[in-house]
């Protein structure tokens, strides 16, 4: 068993966070490096602790072992040769130097896909219901013709980057207080390609790609829904090194109807009918996005009563039958009467026919508000 007490050494409780260990070791390590510290073979002995404490704190899995051990075994604390593991050195180059580690490396030297693109596309519910033929058109960084995505001017040559050797990188050291340091950052002759042309591509100046207007046409499905995506393979942009292109993604929006809404492949519509159609009962028409379809109605249908056309709502995606078309009946009661409507109805209520139930509207309002 360790006779050091790790979490003492950093000044942490057991349950820390490794956030918590990150924080405390920086601040025990600027306070203790031996080249800020006036009792320099203190300070070492110190620096020493700390950094093997954070070595084993930082890591879970020695972490674990600790907790559960007190020790970690194959020499797991071996910074008292005054190394040190990997996380602590990297935390204490960012606590000195800041994030100048993490300089782009070299770009992959193999193929690279194109990026995707996203159009978006609105059409109306009768195209949503019949499908359509959409045209579209949009620019897109496609493959240059002249050079075929090479980025040299035909005939000539790719040739490893002078600057870099061809590794995309170059590298500098500095001297700081901890000795030598070594970063390596992006060529910026080459781009972090390692390779140049001899003679730029003039159509696409050496890029292998430029910028292209692009005409398509989209088949919209019927029955496609609000949201939905239509995906176009190899419409997107352009790879990099003979990479495959990107896809073409369209997102649909259907725009509101006047007249119609929908739910999933149901449609519903509202339909006015005269109260003689309504007492009586008739046959009617009524829209759908199909087109016009009968409707009987039974004698004394209220208002506000909605009628299912089985079959007459939206088509499925993927052909398997179609939704259901909900027909909400009003009853329009006409504003002026002539004399021969108006006697008809006097009529017609003295005969009784203007009773409507047993109770009245406002002994069944009593009861909706009495206490059961």
């Amino acid at each position: 068993m360790s006779a050091t007490d790790y979490y003492d050494v950093l000044g942490v409780s057991r349950d820390a966070s490794g956030d918590d260990i990150k924080r405390a070791y920086r601040k025990l390590a600027r306070q203790h490096h031996p080249d800020v510290a006036r009792d320099k073979s203190k300070a070492e002995h110190r620096f020493k602790e700390i950094n093997e404490a954070y070595e084993v704190l930082s890591d879970p899995q020695k972490r674990a072992q600790y907790d559960r051990f007190g020790y970690v075994g194959n020499g797991a604390s071996g910074a008292a040769d005054f190394g040190f593991g990997a996380g602590a050195f990297g935390d204490i180059f960012d606590m000195f130097f800041g994030n100048a580690r993490s300089a782009p490396q070299a770009r992959r030297a193999g193929p690279e896909r194109g990026a995707d693109l996203r159009w978006d596309l609105e059409i109306t519910l009768e195209e949503a219901f019949a499908g359509a033929i959409k045209e579209i058109a949009f620019d897109r960084l496609a493959q240059c013709e002249t050079c075929n995505g090479a980025g040299a001017a035909p005939g000539t040559m790719i040739v490893p980057c002078e600057r870099c050797g061809g590794r995309g990188t170059v590298r500098s050291a500095r001297q700081t207080p901890l000795g030598q340091i070594v970063t390596q950052t992006s060529c910026g002759s080459c781009g972090g390609e390692g390779h140049v042309a001899t003679h730029a591509c003039e159509r696409c100046g050496g890029r292998g790609r430029h910028e292209a207007a692009t005409h398509l046409t989209v088949t919209v499905p019927a029955g496609v829904d609000d949201g939905s995506r239509i995906r176009i393979a190899g419409k997107g942009e352009a790879g990099t090194r003979g990479g495959t292109p990107g896809d073409l993604y369209v997102y649909l929006t259907i725009a509101p109807h006047r007249i119609f809404k929908r739910n999933g492949r149901d449609t519903f519509v509202d339909v006015p009918v005269s109260f003689s159609e309504a007492a009586l009962g008739a046959s009617i028409d009524v829209p759908s996005l199909g087109g016009d379809v009968r409707l009987d109605l039974a004698a004394g249908t209220q208002s506000g009563s909605t009628v299912r056309l089985r079959g007459h709502g939206m088509p499925s995606v993927r052909g398997a039958g179609r939704g259901d078309h909900h027909v909400s009946v009003h009853v329009v009661v006409p504003a002026r009467l002539n004399r021969r409507q108006r006697e008809l109805l006097e009529e017609f209520a003295r005969a009784g026919g203007d009773a409507v139930d047993d109770r009245t509207f406002f002994e069944r309002v009593k009861d909706a508000f009495r206490p059961e």
